[in-house]
């Protein structure tokens, strides 16, 4: 664990100056990066903790370029995981877990993309992507339950760091994976709530 954390400070380390000097385009590159095929826990949220606090004022510029780079290396996932996905899963994966994913994801739609994109590391997030290429979730679908849950968690960090400073670093950083589980399960009571509710109000045949 401690050799995981070394790691991720220096790769924050390495990353903030270029970051700074690049600004929100930079936050865009890298989360793109980090969405697609080079995975780098939680660097995106440090970085926009470091940058917002000494450009407070570009505070939503950060939160809302590190979504925008997240939204589009996650459907460059899904795309390919639609033309080729099914073959990759089945060489790694059991038949029966594939298909209960598969069907998980055609019976709730966005929420199983929503929910899982707020989730802090070790979840597997990426295989929730390559599934829901599988699955045929709609683009549109896929793109919108994507922004909601990143941008929440990308601009919600910015928001806290802009609005507290220093003392939104120790809160982010000690407390940011039981707040994004938190706010995960509110996500998922509502989905769930609005999904029961409008069942309830179509017509019996």
């Amino acid at each position: 664990m401690d050799r995981l954390t070394t790691l991720f400070e220096r790769t924050v380390e390495w990353l903030e100056p270029l970051a700074e000097q690049l600004g929100a385009p930079g936050l865009f590159l890298f989360a793109l990066v980090d969405s697609s095929f080079v995975p780098m826990p939680q660097v995106a949220d440090a970085l926009i903790v470091g940058l917002t606090l000494k450009h407070p004022s570009q505070w939503f510029a950060y939160g809302a370029a590190t979504t925008a780079g997240s939204v589009i290396g996650c459907f460059i996932l899904y795309l390919v995981a639609k033309k080729g996905g099914d073959a990759f899963l089945r060489r790694r994966l059991k038949e029966r877990h594939i298909e209960r994913g598969l069907a998980l994801f055609r019976r709730h739609g966005w929420l199983t993309i929503a929910v899982p994109s707020l989730l802090p590391p070790p979840t597997p997030f990426k295989l929730f992507i390559l599934l829901a290429g599988v699955a045929g979730i709609r683009p549109w679908t896929f793109i919108a339950a994507l922004a909601l849950g990143r941008g929440f968690r990308y601009v919600g960090v910015a928001w806290l760091t802009y609005a507290y400073g220093e003392r939104a670093t120790a809160f982010i950083r000690d407390n940011l994976s039981m707040a994004s589980i938190a706010l995960a399960g509110a996500v998922l009571a509502g989905g769930v709530g609005v999904m029961l509710w409008r069942r309830r109000q179509q017509p019996a045949v």
